[in-house]
């Protein structure tokens, strides 16, 4: 994906975003957002978008939000403030590849549908596992592609509109599992009919 594509088409998108892809996509995110308030503790969510997902955290998390496209970010500011989200602790906007954070800033990590559209996935992966501490967790939901099936021969052939649609049809679940000090525990897939899949990482101690 190339930045300015990314850009221009989520400016697109955002007057839309919520009940299209958002709504196909929400299963991930409320079960997300469960996920962190049992954890507890300072959540990064890369790639807030419009904001969708902050109402599902619960107490005991504060929640920060990066974004690059300042329409979903103005969205999501918008949402914080009508549902008096008060878990929400700052959105800005920030390119997901250089966080401006200093190390071990977060016990969490939330990504939710960003790693396909983002450019340099495997840059924003080393950058999240910088800010994460510990023993913290990166949760991620996201499409990945198949070898095979009706389901792999779309996404083959969709993959060169990438820049034109806003996300990598074909993307690959090696790109976001190189990071030598996070590990797999968890994976599963996600409605709708498990297009999406649900990965959760954990960071060395």
């Amino acid at each position: 994906m190339e930045l300015g594509a990314v850009t221009a088409s989520y400016r697109r998108w955002a007057p839309v975003y919520d009940s299209t892809f958002g709504a196909v996509t929400n299963a991930g995110r409320r079960r997300a957002g469960r996920y962190l308030t049992r954890l507890g503790g300072s959540v990064l969510e890369v790639g807030v978008g419009t904001g969708l997902a902050l109402p599902g955290y619960g107490e005991g998390v504060t929640v920060t939000g990066i974004d690059f496209s300042e329409a979903m970010l103005a969205k999501a500011k918008a949402r914080v403030a009508r549902e008096g989200l008060r878990r929400v602790v700052d959105l800005r906007q920030m390119d997901a590849r250089s966080l401006d954070f200093p190390d071990q800033s977060f016990d969490h990590v939330a990504a939710m549908h960003v790693l396909s559209v983002v450019p340099e996935p495997e840059k924003v992966m080393s950058e999240i596992a910088r800010v994460l501490r510990p023993g913290g967790h990166v949760v991620i939901t996201n499409h990945f592609s198949r070898n095979s099936g009706v389901l792999g021969a779309l996404e083959r052939l969709t993959a060169p509109l990438e820049n034109l649609l806003g996300w990598q049809s074909d993307f690959p679940i090696s790109r976001v599992l190189g990071q030598p000090d996070l590990a797999e525990i968890e994976r599963a897939p996600l409605p709708p009919a498990g297009m999406m899949t649900w990965l959760v990482l954990r960071k060395s101690s």
